[in-house]
């Protein structure tokens, strides 16, 4: 095993106090982010082993944990769709130096969309895996946004750990607030998109809605046909590898 999964994270302070966990590894850029997705850290299968491919080949990247996620400090139920993009932004303003490239797997697709909007002049291109943006639209029926208005809260089993997946009424309504399909998304550099076509969370269609919205010209969409949502599996992961190596060799 590396190493440096064996050693505890970086922390890094928000101006509240909470410290952020993070894991960044020197090497030639453009840095690797991964962003994770909900509920999920960076400690998850297809981060690890990015930042392994990063490590042999003598890359940067730094993969974090946003606050009340993984090893980061702060409550779960606290975050939102704007608090994480911001936790991304502060790592990403205070730790890296130069261009990065996006990873951004499920809700972490949005917010790498996100993260260029607000800095596109850093971010020379982005890998979405099964990435959500609006899910918090098309994700939920008229029932879920009545309940998360009278109750606050939704939670509900989920088959990817042993929490339960727990929706507040404040996530919600900072997603909503921050929609992009509804019209052009005005990112220009190159984006790949990996969507797996048996995804039970995220319909391979929102993929192919994505690309059409992005104002780049250089946007590939990959559905494979037998991909779940994780895409971890060893040949996900190769394909992972591939669509980001390939992105390095042209930036």
């Amino acid at each position: 095993m590396d190493q440096t999964q064996l050693s505890p994270p970086a922390r890094f302070a928000r101006p509240d106090g909470v410290h952020l966990a993070y894991r960044h590894r020197a090497g030639t850029g453009p840095t690797l982010v991964f962003l994770p997705g909900y509920m999920s850290d960076m400690e998850g299968g297809k981060a690890v082993a990015l930042d392994r491919w990063a490590a042999s080949t003598g890359r940067a990247m730094l993969r974090l944990d946003y606050g009340g996620c993984g090893a980061s400090e702060g409550r779960f139920d606290a975050g939102t769709l704007a608090s994480w993009r911001d936790d991304a932004l502060l790592l990403l303003d205070s730790l890296v130096e130069g261009p990065v490239v996006l990873v951004g797997s499920s809700m972490g697709g949005w917010l790498a969309l996100l993260v260029a909007l607000a800095r596109p002049e850093r971010v020379a291109a982005i890998v979405g895996i099964a990435a959500a943006p609006d899910f918090t639209e098309w994700g939920f029926t008229d029932a879920d946004k009545a309940l998360l208005q009278t109750e606050g809260r939704i939670e509900e089993p989920t088959p990817y750990g042993d929490d339960p997946y727990v929706t507040t009424r404040a996530f919600w309504e900072s997603g909503q607030a921050l929609r992009l399909l509804d019209g052009q998304i005005a990112i220009d550099c190159p984006v790949r998109l990996l969507q797996g076509q048996q995804d039970p969370d995220v319909p391979w269609d929102v993929a192919v809605a994505l690309a059409s919205r992005l104002r780049s010209s250089d946007v590939q969409t990959l559905l494979i046909k037998d991909g779940d949502h994780r895409l971890s599996r060893d040949g996900d992961i190769a394909l992972l590898i591939r669509a980001v190596s390939a992105l390095l060799d042209m930036i």
